[in-house]
């Protein structure tokens, strides 16, 4: 699977999502009643543990000045990760895992409009459109008779999460991406224990291996958008995320015995259509353009 087809990336990203559908399963096995900080350290532990020694064959095949570049950006995505594991934590502690993973996918949404306000991209009428169906496909989904402490921390976390996205764009090309991310954890290090110390919580020994498996998935699902986006256009490839949505509807019933009523799977489609619509547009446009770079082509030379 190298990445260098749309069908072998498309096959990449199919396996990403589901191994975040697994991380996400891995932090609801730890219950309702988790230590939501003392979980969130354990996770940036390990994945220090993991990517560290990565980062270090980075770094010794690195400029020194490249490697130092970017300090700021990193730190400032080290804290909204903890923040975003926090938010991951809550959610899923009390939403059913296709309803926490359906409200997730507005991440591309937000994107949208904090792209068009922090870096003024243009909306067009299209985008604005796929907003509100997607917002509309919240209230379906949620259905809030009464704000509850997961529903907002879902929405919260899709956010933060397009936040993070966002500040991908400034990440430094001459540094690699577990290098970045490595960085990135290291920076989430200091703010993730100083809540779990302030937690006061038990030590619970359980909470290492749920820490250490979604950390693995969670690391395998990067590595699959390093690969899946690296040769081929997002517009793409980029739909073949939305199988996560699908694993999570088949894991949360065999797994956890839930049952999705038919208004998720209804505010579902109104998040992710839309959405493929505008992927399908990218799409069309791109080839647009490559044919009639092809026919100027054609034309210089004769």
């Amino acid at each position: 699977m190298s990445g260098r087809t749309v069908s072998s990336a498309i096959l990449v990203l199919v396996l990403g999502s589901f191994f975040a559908t697994l991380c996400d399963v891995f932090i609801k096995m730890a219950g309702p009643d988790v230590a939501v900080f003392q979980l969130t350290f354990f996770r940036v532990v390990f994945m220090c543990s993991i990517l560290c020694p990565i980062a270090m064959v980075k770094y010794q095949r690195m400029d020194k000045n490249t490697a130092l570049i970017g300090m700021k950006l990193h730190f400032i995505r080290g804290n909204l990760w903890v923040l975003a594991g926090v938010l991951l934590t809550i959610s899923l502690a009390s939403l059913p895992l296709a309803t926490a993973n359906a409200v997730f996918y507005t991440a591309p949404i937000f994107i949208m409009l904090l792209g068009a306000f922090f870096y003024k991209e243009r909306l067009s009428i299209h985008a604005i459109s796929a907003s509100l169906l997607g917002f509309l496909g919240i209230l379906i989904i949620l259905r809030p008779t009464e704000i509850t402490s997961g529903m907002i921390s879902a929405v919260l976390f899709a956010v933060v999460l397009a936040a993070n996205s966002l500040l991908i764009k400034k990440i430094p090309q001459e540094q690699s991406m577990l290098y970045g991310l490595c960085i990135t954890q290291l920076f989430a290090l200091p703010s993730a224990g100083a809540l779990a110390w302030w937690e006061g919580a038990a030590f619970d020994p359980d909470l290492l291996i749920f820490a250490a498996l979604s950390s693995v998935c969670s690391i395998s699902y990067s590595l699959a958008c390093l690969v899946g986006y690296r040769y081929i256009a997002s517009s793409q490839v980029t739909s073949a995320e939305y199988s996560g949505l699908i694993f999570a509807f088949l894991i949360g019933w065999w797994w956890f015995g839930e049952t999705p009523d038919f208004g998720v799977f209804i505010g579902s489609l109104f998040v992710i259509l839309p959405l493929l619509h505008l992927s399908h547009r990218d799409i069309r446009r791109l080839r647009k353009e490559q044919s009639m770079s092809n026919a100027r082509a054609n034309l210089s030379a004769g």
